[in-house]
């Protein structure tokens, strides 16, 4: 065949070759600095934010500033907001969304006794400085973060020593660190004092990402690139609520994003290496090795024995190995830190289609040009604490995308719903805000406030709107007009999360481990969920077994191994920033809650909880209604309980399979 008469694709597939390499072999020009439209400019979140003052309404509904941005919405579209809620309920809301644990019957008992006009700020005042609220807005945060404590990908190899980034983001939330100070620690904690532990331990946040460590001929290019990529798509979703990800292989279908952009941003990190800091003298790390490299040869010859062994001889090879790993003591304290390595940076450059393999133009360290001054150069990638000129635009004041970003992730939490409902997403394919004035408003407040985040739950929290009923006589027509509810004219009911589904199992039992920080725990699991796991990984459960008992943000979160309880209620799988859980419904939800290991070991410590605290089949319904739903059980529940407990309601058995039944409630799973 000649070559006019070659098919067409293979004249298609000849010339885009020949394009690549040519594109790839020169320098290609980089888009100007600068180089916008006016309607990209125009976009509403690149603006800067409106100087917003609440509506002027005189109505008794409203009790906070926000009150008066809903009411006049809500007015505009002929509707009106929904009675306010039970003490009850509002109790167990407030209790659920700040500490992410349920109230317990006397504190229900006090807030309904309580007459006073102060009695719901008492609340929340109580909540916002309980040491659990740190563990719960923490938990919050690690998901946007995608926090692990293991590598992913196909060896998965454990970070011992990652939880001390957990622990400092509990801590910054409990102190109420006010956020852009937060934010500058987590980016640049090693360029602001490379001895303070505490800010080592938060430029961890650099290395939280999936890390690919293959054994053999690994890419050491394709490698860094991976993380490279990683660290920069991080800061785009979780602080500034842009899928900066989508410019790495050309300029972004979407938003003003060129792929010039991208690489400028990248170049930030191109000086950044981890660092390991051991946290022991020589004599201590020569001690430790002495100790286990002999167990971890003898361990080696038993796993190579493993290889040639029947399936007989392979149960008692693995109890050995067992043993030995038993003897094994935890390593040396470390801080998973990062530092920069000026004199070595990576070469950052333009790639064609994101091939590391295809590199053009170089780039030099540069933040989004559509935010900033055209007339700003670039500068070279050795230029002097390239990640705190990257936070201190972040945090300026000026730049309009961190504070909206942040409060909106406050705001989705309390209400359901982000004002933008597409919370690590502010571009043209998220969703447009519900109420563009009231988020700017409550943006311009956080920064006013010192960006402390408590004084913002504050003003969510004691609105009107927070304590409005999830169920409002004008249900029909307000569902016609706004379906979403994104206006508020009532309280959106969610789910329990997975972990506060398990903490609330463990608090109303009455076994809570209330201990804060540490090492993370492993509980027992199926061992053929172990044997699924590829070698090297491992999964060896905690020898003290009160740590099992612990709240589930201290469970170590494995990348390759979500317990089957967290994954059916869906909990993240921490490869990428998770902005907002869904919220599934489907059927193995039900047959874990019934069927599940967790609920059913759970159910019986509930059950002798019951047995124990309460005397009488009546008192028994009553506690156990009081302690999973927050309230008495209904005429119709206590019907029902009384008839199943009827036939023996002191033995333990039936006992416990009326605790499991109430662990299945709606009453129990939702909060309304």
């Amino acid at each position: 065949m000649s070559k006019r008469q070659a098919p067409r694709w293979h004249r298609l597939a000849a010339f885009a070759c020949a394009a690549t390499l040519l594109y790839a072999a020169t320098d290609v020009p980089v888009a100007p600095i600068g180089s916008y439209t006016a309607a990209e400019k125009r976009y509403w979140a690149f603006q800067p934010r409106a100087a917003v003052q609440p509506p002027k309404i005189a109505d008794n509904w409203i009790q906070s500033p926000i009150d008066a941005f809903v009411l006049e919405g809500l007015r505009r579209q002929g509707l009106r907001p929904a009675p306010r809620a039970t003490r009850e309920e509002l109790i167990r809301r407030v209790t659920f969304d700040l500490i992410g644990l349920p109230p317990t019957p006397a504190e229900i008992a006090a807030f309904v006794a309580d007459k006073s006009p102060k009695a719901w700020e008492t609340v929340v005042e109580r909540l916002l400085a309980s040491p659990q609220y740190g563990e719960q807005w923490g938990r919050r945060w690690l998901d946007v973060v995608r926090f692990a404590e293991s590598d992913g990908y196909e060896y998965d190899m454990h970070r011992p020593d990652g939880y001390r980034y957990r622990d400092y983001v509990v801590r910054s939330f409990n102190e109420d660190k006010p956020y852009n100070q937060f934010v500058k620690e987590q980016l640049a904690g090693d360029e602001m004092d490379a001895k303070n532990e505490a800010l080592l331990v938060a430029s961890g946040f650099n290395r939280l990402g999936p890390l690919r460590k293959n054994a053999g001929n690994q890419d050491v290019a394709s490698s860094r690139n991976e993380v490279l990529t990683e660290t920069t798509n991080i800061v785009g979703a979780a602080f500034l609520g842009l899928t900066v990800g989508c410019a790495r292989c050309h300029d972004h279908k979407f938003d003003a994003i060129r792929q010039s952009d991208y690489y400028r941003l990248q170049a930030h990190f191109a000086q950044l290496q981890p660092d390991d800091i051991v946290q022991a003298s020589k004599a201590e790390q020569d001690a430790y090795n002495a100790k286990v490299q002999p167990i971890q040869e003898e361990m080696r010859k038993l796993k190579m024995q493993m290889r040639r062994a029947t399936e007989a001889e392979k149960g008692g090879l693995e109890m050995q190995l067992e043993k030995l790993d038993e003897q094994i003591p935890p390593p040396p304290a470390s801080i998973y830190a990062v530092k920069n390595v000026a004199a070595q940076p990576t070469p950052v450059k333009i790639l064609f289609h994101g091939d590391h393999l295809s590199p053009t133009a170089k780039v030099g360290v540069r933040t989004l040009g559509i935010l900033l001054d055209p007339t700003i150069p670039e500068e070279p990638l050795d230029t002097a604490k390239p990640r705190t000129k990257l936070a201190d635009w972040i945090i300026d004041p000026a730049n309009p995308l961190t504070a909206r970003v942040m409060v909106n992730r406050a705001w989705q939490y309390h209400f359901g719903r982000g004002i933008v409902v597409t919370s690590n997403d502010f571009g043209r394919m998220g969703g447009r805000p519900a109420n563009t004035q009231l988020l700017d408003y409550l943006a311009n407040q956080f920064i006013a406030g010192g960006w402390k985040l408590k004084p913002v739950h504050r003003m969510m929290l004691l609105s009107s709107a927070y304590q409005q009923s999830s169920t409002s006589p004008l249900a029909k027509v307000a569902e016609e007009k706004d379906p979403e509810n994104a206006l508020l004219w009532k309280f959106t009911v969610r789910r329990l999360e997975a972990e506060e589904l398990r903490d609330s199992m463990l608090a109303i039992s009455g076994t809570l481990n209330a201990k804060i920080g540490g090492p993370s725990f492993m509980v027992p699991i199926d061992k053929d969920l172990v044997l699924m796991l590829k070698r090297p990984q491992y999964w060896a459960a905690t020898r003290d077994r009160s740590e099992y008992d612990r709240r589930t943000l201290y469970m170590i979160y494995k990348r390759n191994l979500r317990l089957p309880f967290l994954e059916v209620f869906d909990a993240p799988d921490t490869l990428s920033s998770c902005g907002r859980r869904e919220q599934a419904t489907h059927a193995p939800q039900a047959l874990e809650l019934l069927n599940g290991k967790t609920s059913n070991e759970l159910a019986g410590r509930f059950a002798a909880r019951l047995m124990k605290d309460a005397k009488t089949t009546p008192e028994r319904i009553d506690l156990a209604f009081r302690l999973a739903a927050g309230r008495a059980a209904t005429k119709a529940e206590n019907a029902l309980a009384q008839r199943f407990l009827a036939t023996n309601g002191d033995d333990p058995a039936k006992v416990k399979e009326f605790a499991l039944a109430l662990f299945n409630l709606n009453a129990f799973l939702y909060v309304n």
